[in-house]
């Protein structure tokens, strides 16, 4: 099996600066795109920011430079680095990545479990 674990999450004043991280972890044999999303009550949950295998990323308008996303694939971990942050942002943010495992044919998606950021004074 394979699990995602987001960290990093937590209260931060409007302007701070917050680094999520997604590690991956169990029986892996290819990670491809990973994907951080964010979600408030009541709203459909948005893709905030991409990075592929070869490290091309793409980013929603809202949070372009602001927020960069960054992988260390000796480690099957991604980084979402949040700068000038705003109390918008405040949302449980969660990582998907798209998987393939030794022995299966074909690509999973996986999900982690969500870590919350609050930006608030």
């Amino acid at each position: 099996q394979v699990q995602l674990v987001e960290s990093g999450g937590g209260l931060v004043q409007p302007g701070g600066s917050l680094r999520l991280s997604c590690a991956a972890s169990g029986s892996i044999f290819t990670i491809y795109a990973i994907t951080w999303y964010r979600q408030v009550p009541g709203k459909q949950r948005e893709s905030v920011a991409s990075i592929t295998s070869g490290g091309n990323t793409n980013s929603a308008d809202s949070v372009k430079g602001r927020f960069t996303i960054s992988r260390d694939n000796a480690k099957n971990t991604v980084y979402l680095q949040m700068n000038s942050l705003k109390p918008e942002d405040t949302a449980v943010y969660y990582c998907s990545a798209a998987i393939s495992r030794p022995g299966i044919v074909g690509v999973e998606y996986y999900w982690g479990q969500g870590t919350q950021v609050t930006v608030s004074s």
